[in-house]
């Protein structure tokens, strides 16, 4: 065994494997998996229930929100909005955070069945979805960006697809479509490039067997690094897939019937996320001692990713727009994205971002 990989063997628990495998499903799936997951929508499926609410004497309730994955640091947001009162202020009596994983459903199917209210997810899996029949829409997004990347070694770094030519790319089952649509999106073939059947810990490429990896831009790097394997990255937003990530999404009747509610928790929302943009460490506490506590997470980790994830968070759109906006040429950039996955829906049918604009409209202040 190599230094690096017993390095790795000993100090990764069980759960990096698993958080990869369902972060690479839900974040990166085919469209036809992710239209599996969700085959009952539109057919059968109850499409209502409570709408994920349930009355409990305040003026909105309890509801149920699914996040995409586990208790990270990736919700920071949503744990600074709970715990400095932005939801109960809005009027909520409570905001019940449901982890994602293996025990859970996807956020669509959830949706769907009426047992949550709003979900984050991703374009790439909610079209699929709403393309089977369920009737729902994107409003908002925390990341401007994928995290989605190509890791490399720093010593033979690959900074951008055309440097993928001839070389060893470890690539997992879920994601061969979408990294297919990387290289088409760059006038590449898949066989241009030595695609790598792969699973999820990046061993592999630690040991030298193959020359880039599949990545979450906030995660893999940030692990190697920590056993000390130096790494370089390209994100597939900056070339030619410039995908959401931690969309919010609501079904339709929740836009149509229940404007002010969403409109009050968005609020809250952009509060959270602006509190987790100034102060990372503080997020990745919360995330480690309190909402994510019976997942044993690292602070040092969580802290390097709260950091990494506030690249993702802003661009120039957001510094105009404000927190979880999304402008419509970056919408139009996700539709495209979508086609070249094989994903063709339109932008009307996706994204519905006017309750958002609606809440900047009355409260300007928001933005600073």
């Amino acid at each position: 065994m190599t230094r690096m990989n017993h390095l790795m063997s000993a100090n990764r628990s069980t759960s990096f494997d698993r958080r990869s495998f369902l972060r690479y499903t839900a974040v990166a799936g085919a469209a036809a998996g992710a239209a599996g997951l969700v085959a009952a929508c539109g057919s059968g499926g109850s499409g209502g229930g409570n709408n994920g609410s349930t009355p409990d004497g305040s003026k909105f309730g309890t509801v149920g929100i699914q996040l995409s994955w586990l208790k990270n640091i990736e919700f920071a947001g949503e744990y600074f909005a709970d715990s400095k009162g932005y939801y109960r202020d809005a009027g909520f009596g409570h905001v019940n955070l449901i982890a994602g994983g293996a025990a859970s459903t996807s956020v669509e199917a959830g949706l769907d069945t009426g047992k949550i209210w709003l979900g984050m997810s991703a374009p790439q899996t909610t079209a699929p979805a709403v393309l089977k029949g369920l009737p729902a829409k994107i409003v908002a997004t925390t990341y401007q960006k994928n995290p989605f990347a190509i890791v490399s070694s720093a010593a033979k770094p690959i900074n951008s697809p055309q440097d993928m030519k001839g070389r060893k790319i470890g690539v997992q089952d879920t994601n061969q479509l979408i990294f297919k649509a990387l290289l088409a999106a760059n006038g590449m073939k898949p066989s241009d490039v030595q695609i790598v059947p792969a699973q999820y810990d990046p061993t592999p490429l630690a040991n030298g067997e193959v020359d880039g990896w599949a990545s979450y831009v906030t995660n893999e790097p940030i692990t190697l690094a920590a056993k000390g394997f130096r790494t370089a990255n390209f994100l597939f937003a900056d070339f030619g897939l410039p995908l959401l990530a931690e969309t919010l999404t609501v079904r339709q009747q929740t836009i149509d019937n229940e404007r002010d509610k969403l409109k009050a928790f968005l609020a809250a929302e952009i509060k959270g996320w602006k509190d987790a943009y100034a102060d990372p460490a503080e997020g990745a506490r919360l995330a480690v001692e309190v909402y994510g506590k019976d997942q044993r997470l690292e602070l040092a980790e969580q802290t390097q990713e709260a950091v990494a994830q506030n690249d993702l968070l802003v661009s120039a759109d957001t510094k105009a727009n404000g927190f979880l906006s999304v402008t419509d040429d970056l919408i139009a950039q996700n539709i495209e994205a979508l086609a070249k996955a094989d994903i063709k829906i339109s932008a009307d049918k996706l994204f519905d971002l006017s309750v958002l604009r609606e809440v900047y409209q009355e409260h300007p202040e928001l933005k600073s």
